[in-house]
């Protein structure tokens, strides 16, 4: 018996560490991730530019209120990205939530991004539940560029925006129309990865978020869930597939407990150039 509660007090001990950890990873500062990739397309002549990727903001109490997500612009704008682009999920309705916040409350802090190019966004599956037009409208009031499967000419390159595929609301088709027609190296924004199998090779970046890279990622079991219907095939990271590339960002946020393990919130810093430089 004497043994017993022994090896139970250790297995208290661990779950409470591990619980903390959890938690002082879902509440850090982002890790910046940097990355360099070469546009087909893009004017040889041109300097390259920085686009600052985000994803899954999920402002909500405990870990995410608008205080931290004023942190955050902070860090971004000492980066000075040409741009920013943001991969949908600005708030949390989770059940284990301190508190909620509506959209005007929640992306408040986003008026204070100073890109030299603009902020850009798509909306994401928790944006759709909760309310498509408070969301656009709110965006829209602190001079974010939300997309709805269309583009947008943004400096040297062509951005276009994907709806949310996870709730049904992705066109690519009309989107990749409306990239062609702009012309110029086309990015391709999107809230979840997993429409990247069928994007054409005409459009070799894609940026998503979503899968929170797992959020929880287990020693040899790997993330425990990424949301995705590819499982671990685009969870995470820079990944490069037939002669196509696919960032997909961690996020900043959390999703059903406010916690984070072996996936910290991240920011991707991408400097777009030419082939030729």
């Amino acid at each position: 018996m004497t043994r017993f509660r022994g090896l139970l007090l250790v297995i208290v001990v661990v779950g409470m560490a591990l619980l903390g950890r959890a938690y002082a990873t879902a509440t850090a500062d982002p890790v910046v991730r940097r990355a360099q990739i070469a546009l087909p397309g893009y004017p040889a002549n041109a300097p390259p530019i920085t686009l600052a990727l985000i994803s899954d903001i999920h402002v909500a109490g405990p870990d995410m209120p608008p205080e931290r997500l004023a942190r955050i612009v902070k860090q971004l704008n000492a980066l000075k990205p040409d741009m920013v682009v943001i991969a949908g999920d600005f708030v949390s309705d989770k059940r284990v939530a301190t508190r909620f916040y509506s959209f005007t409350e929640a992306v408040a802090p986003l008026a204070q991004l100073r890109p030299r190019l603009g902020s850009f966004a798509v909306l994401g599956n928790h944006d759709f539940w909760r309310n498509e037009a408070e969301a656009r409208k709110s965006l829209s009031a602190v001079n974010v560029h939300v997309f709805d499967n269309d583009a947008i000419r943004a400096g040297p390159i062509t951005l276009g925006g994907l709806d949310d595929a996870f709730t049904g609301h992705d066109d690519l088709t009309t989107t990749l129309a409306r990239m062609r027609v702009l012309g110029g190296p086309p990015v391709l924004l999107s809230h979840s990865p997993d429409p990247f199998p069928d994007v054409p090779p005409e459009i070799s970046l894609m940026l998503a978020g979503h899968t929170h890279c797992g959020q929880i990622v287990l020693p040899v079991i790997g993330p425990i869930a990424t949301m995705s219907r590819y499982g671990k095939r685009y969870a995470c990271g820079v990944i490069r597939e037939n002669g196509k590339t696919l960032v997909v960002g961690a996020g900043l946020g959390t999703s059903v407990l406010p916690l984070r393990l072996g996936a910290a919130p991240d920011i991707w810093l991408l400097t777009l150039g030419s082939p030729r430089r």
